[in-house]
């Protein structure tokens, strides 16, 4: 496994995980093939997050596949972090009641917008804990401290990645296994798009939710 010591800056983070998306179509092979059970149910709707500012400890990312109950499925890159604040959190989440069967009434899009740890100060801020983010779409720019890109999945030691490896039943190896890691992640200016988050703590500073129905509300 080659290391990279020092720290690494890419405008486009995005591009860094060109390669374990691709992993997750060979993954997606070997779950048709029935080798290996998808990591995640979700309910079929993908929601979008930004931030200005997010700052993890032990930062790890690989190719994974959530799917619907239904089983349609959605190749992911899991992005985990042993801890992370973030600042003004924004996230939402677009619903359309109508296509709900037999509803009596014709309803407007809606939606759902929540903001939290909009301030400076650290500790007023968005706190969590053995976070982990299933996404298939970020922009940001993106700083790493002593990174290492195309470890073996299956030899990640975070505790957040450790933990969806005892709920899951393992990580990915072999052909799928393409991952990296760091110590540090500094990513500033995100624009995700993510199938779920889940957080061991998740201290939601300033939380402010709100519906819209005008058209507006959606974090970018």
């Amino acid at each position: 496994m080659s290391q990279t010591y020092g720290k690494t800056r890419w405008k486009r983070f995005a591009l860094v995980m060109v390669p374990s998306i691709a992993a997750t179509a060979a993954v997606g092979v070997s779950i048709a093939n029935n080798a290996l059970a998808a990591s995640f149910s979700v309910s079929g709707q993908s929601f979008k997050v930004t931030t200005p500012e997010l700052h993890g400890r032990n930062f790890a990312q690989f190719g994974s596949i959530d799917a619907e109950s239904n089983g349609t499925p959605h190749p992911v890159a899991v992005s985990a972090f042993d801890e992370a604040t973030i600042k003004g959190l924004c996230q939402s989440v677009v619903t359309d009641p109508n296509i709900i069967p037999n509803l009596p009434w014709k309803l407007p899009k809606i939606i759902l917008r929540l903001e939290a740890g909009n301030s400076d100060d650290v500790k007023k801020q968005v706190y969590a804990k053995n976070l982990l983010i299933d996404l298939d779409q970020l922009n940001a720019d993106a700083e790493f401290t002593n990174i290492n890109i195309g470890q073996e999945a299956s030899t990640l030691k975070g505790e957040a990645t450790q933990g969806w490896k005892s709920k899951l039943g393992g990580l990915p190896s072999g052909q799928t296994g393409f991952a990296q890691a760091a110590e540090k992640a500094d990513l500033y200016n995100v624009q995700q798009t993510a199938w779920a988050t889940s957080a061991g703590t998740f201290k939601l500073q300033g939380l402010k939710l709100a519906l819209h129905t005008d058209g507006s509300g959606e974090c970018y």
